[in-house]
């Protein structure tokens, strides 16, 4: 069963969702924050695929902030490979601070811009 806390992150993912949308240029970097890790995703809507991804699991120094900068790095990196200069970012329903913020201000450091 999901928490109230749970279904209000969901309502507001969903609201955040039904505004923004990722396309071939500017794909949609997804964030997704558990309790041990965060993940990234740049995907195509258009398309309906994942473009790349990053996650914090095999990270094991710094603490959940620093690791998440490194997952925003890492992401950039990868959109970098694909010839991907900007995208949309998309927090989640997640509060922008903390470890969503860290990631976000990590892809502007590794050369995205959204």
């Amino acid at each position: 069963m999901s928490s109230q806390k749970e279904n209000l992150r969901k309502r507001r993912h969903a609201r955040i969702r039904a505004k923004l949308s990722g396309t071939p240029s500017a794909p949609r970097l997804s964030v997704y924050r558990s309790n041990s890790a965060i993940y990234a995703q740049l995907i195509d809507d258009q398309a309906g695929t994942v473009l790349a991804s990053a996650s914090s699991l095999k990270m094991k120094k710094g603490t959940g902030i620093d690791q998440a900068k490194e997952v925003g790095k890492e992401i950039a990196k990868a959109a970098k490979g694909k010839k991907v200069d900007a995208c949309v970012f998309d927090r989640g329903g997640y509060l922008y601070h903390g470890r969503v913020k860290a990631l976000a201000e990590g892809a502007r450091e590794g050369g995205l811009t959204f």
